[in-house]
């Protein structure tokens, strides 16, 4: 925009200026020619002053960007006079606060969607002013007008390289962000990488995530429209070859793709019998698209990571995440789970208590310690491990009194008093620390062996070469590829010899039920169970270490109904009964563990077996879940020579044929059916 002043060419760079600011020369201090001298190294001096001179209009620039970086603030171009190549040239320049100026009124169009961002600007009145002077020589520029008076806080140091002017991505930063684009891996992990390559602290490169994202976004070489009408092809075209697969999708107001979600036919099978204990996973994006990704995990009865659905989505908000979870519960018949685990997202929690309001929701652990290095490496030092150390301590914990003297210590001998990071830890300690969690079924989630098999799977199909329609056939072979690697897994567990090391009649009892995984989680509180002393009381048991003379657990056990209970909350927290009920049991002359007490989900059986086991009269299910126990065994004495296992495929084919030679009821055929196409 150009306006007439005196006879000069005005040029705005930032037409919003023109009507917003006021620095004509009555303004400005006019300079003094006797103080002049010419910057040539403008670090001699420290604030711009009437008279400083500049071989150039940028070299100024530079010299007061310097300047407004050091004082906290960041400057822009405001408007010229002049122009170069008409009558005298460019004749004077106008440097402003990046806070200048009022702002501008936008005109509404009802076909494009507004913004409304919030300014920064407030009418700041800092600026300098420099003018071209040619006496003898060369033209040379003066600063002719400086004001450094500001009508708002300046930034500290930590905070000003924050603003837009500072944040630079150099071109071979952005080479190494498009390599690393390549590999897959997060924009959240690029930065990491990045940060230990220039060896500067967390949070410290000169440009932030978001910079990384919108690079990423600007390199898009494919229209995002029809990478969504693929995307829906390809799930129709699924659909199609299995009416099993699920999906969902919602579309914007432009009749764009805005989120998806789907699953798997295997994934809602398995979630009817795993899902009692969910993660979803929302800290991944797909990067080739900046669409933030969002993964529900589960764990199956040999300790194997399984994939429940996934979901991609326009926006991290309430709204979003609301309709993620409902597509969600779709896919599975409404059934929510017992507990989900997240990332700590305040829009997130709030849907799943608008969703899920019964399922309880906690944070998982390993995202929590994930971010520990960047925020306690500087602060601890060479304290940082010791502290790390004394932090699981205080995680692992059963008592939520032991837990909060504990942490109080530990803050005081750390000298944590005014960390953010820990304060904001302690108050929602109910949301992440086992002691408030341990009357809630995890499956064994809360351990960093867990996460670190969930994120590898998860890596398995992010991929930033992934085309947007492509993404859904790659997530399925990657489950397909997890499905094959788990029945293997599955396969190796049970082929392992079992050592019994206490030789009691519940140990065999137990190995012979549940999978090889979860059969160790009970070994080892069998052989735990040895060291401890029951002593009855009125209404329960107090159970302590043999070394104890004061505390313990309080056991109630009732053996008519075959019921006992632990004030440890061990078998409500993983499915596991812990040492202090087996101790009793044992005391107790039980050779068994009581039937409720080896859950279904830790079983040697598969997913069809459990869904009619589930459904079946008890004599039924017992004896079924008795062949099922005797075909494991089977299979584990017959694999131990080439001998035995020609025997056993000799006998069971004899047996076989005799057994199809029995009748059987319409309602038995079907069940036998069921069995008989997926032991």
């Amino acid at each position: 925009m150009m306006s007439d002043d005196a006879g000069q060419m005005l040029i705005y760079d930032d037409p919003s200026d023109q009507r917003s600011l006021s620095l004509d020369d009555t303004s400005s201090t006019e300079e003094s020619p006797d103080e002049t001298r010419l910057s040539l190294d403008s670090s001699n001096d420290v604030v711009p002053y009437i008279g400083q001179r500049f071989p150039t209009h940028d070299a100024a620039y530079e010299f007061y960007s310097e300047f407004a970086k050091r004082c906290g603030f960041s400057i822009r171009r405001h408007r010229t006079e002049g122009k170069d190549g008409v009558g005298k040239g460019l004749t004077r320049r106008y440097f402003v606060c990046h806070r200048a100026g009022n702002t501008p009124i936008k005109t509404s169009n009802e076909n494009k969607p507004q913004r409304n961002r919030k300014s920064s600007r407030c009418g700041c009145q800092a600026y300098m002013r420099i003018s071209k002077i040619t006496e003898l020589g060369a033209p040379e520029w003066r600063v002719t007008g400086f004001a450094n008076n500001h009508n708002h806080e300046l930034l500290e140091p930590n905070q000003v390289r924050f603003l837009p002017a500072y944040r630079t991505i150099s071109d071979t930063d952005k080479s190494r962000i498009l390599m690393f684009a390549k590999t897959g891996i997060s924009v959240q992990q690029m930065m990491r990488l990045m940060e230990l390559e220039k060896c500067v602290e967390p949070g410290y490169l000169p440009f932030t995530e978001k910079d990384v994202r919108n690079l990423l976004q600007s390199i898009r070489k494919l229209d995002p429209e029809d990478e969504s009408v693929d995307l829906l092809r390809m799930c129709r075209n699924i659909k199609e070859k299995d009416p099993n697969f699920r999906y969902e999708y919602t579309i914007d107001s432009n009749n764009r793709l805005e989120n998806i979600a789907w699953s798997y036919a295997s994934s809602v099978q398995a979630y009817e019998i795993f899902g009692d204990a969910v993660v979803f996973d929302t800290t991944h994006r797909l990067t080739a698209f900046d669409m933030p990704l969002g993964i529900w995990v589960g764990v199956n009865n040999y300790g194997v990571p399984c994939f429940f659905g996934c979901t991609l989505l326009r926006e991290e908000n309430l709204r979003s995440f609301s309709w993620a979870l409902k597509a969600f519960l779709g896919f599975m018949d409404g059934k929510a789970p017992q507990t989900i685990l997240t990332d700590q997202n305040m829009c997130l929690k709030e849907a799943i208590a608008m969703e899920m309001p019964v399922t309880k929701h906690a944070l998982c652990i390993w995202m929590i310690v994930v971010k520990f290095p960047s925020w306690f490496n500087a602060v601890l030092g060479e304290r940082y491990n010791e502290w790390k150390a004394e932090f699981y301590r205080l995680y692992n914990l059963e008592s939520s009194e032991d837990f909060e003297l504990g942490w109080r210590d530990m803050v005081n001998s750390f000298g944590l008093h005014t960390n953010r990071h820990i304060a904001n830890l302690f108050a929602l300690r109910t949301q992440w620390a086992l002691p408030y969690l341990r009357s809630n079924f995890f499956a064994g989630m809360t351990t960093t062996g867990h996460s670190k098999a969930i994120n590898a799977f998860i890596q398995r199909f992010l991929s930033a070469q992934t085309r947007l329609a492509h993404f859904v056939e790659q997530v399925a072979v990657a489950v397909d590829f997890k499905d094959q690697a788990a029945e293997q897994q599955t396969m190796q567990q049970n082929l392992q010899n079992i050592s019994l090391k206490t030789g009691a009649p519940m140990e065999s009892h137990a190995a012979s039920v549940l999978t090889p995984f979860a059969f160790s989680k009970l070994q080892e509180q069998l052989v735990l169970a040895a060291h401890y002393a029951s002593f009855p009381m009125e209404d329960s048991f107090l159970v302590r270490h043999h070394t104890k003379l004061e505390g313990g657990r309080k056991v109630y056990w009732v053996p008519q109904e075959g019921i006992i209970s632990c004030s440890c909350h061990q078998f409500e927290f993983s499915g596991i009964l812990c040492r202090h009920a087996l101790r009793v049991l044992s005391t107790g002359n039980c050779f068994q563990i009581p039937e409720r007490y080896l859950p279904l989900r830790w079983r040697k059986i598969s997913t069809h077996s459990i869904k009619l086991l589930q459904s079946s009269p008890n004599e039924h299910a017992e004896r079924i879940q008795l062949l099922q126990s005797m075909v494991s065994t089977l299979v584990a004495e017959s694999a131990k020579s080439k001998e035995r296992l020609d025997l056993a495929t000799e006998q069971v084919s004899f047996l076989l044929s005799r057994v199809r030679q029995q009748p059987v009821s319409s309602q038995g055929l079907r069940d036998i059916s069921t069995l008989h196409r997926n032991l």
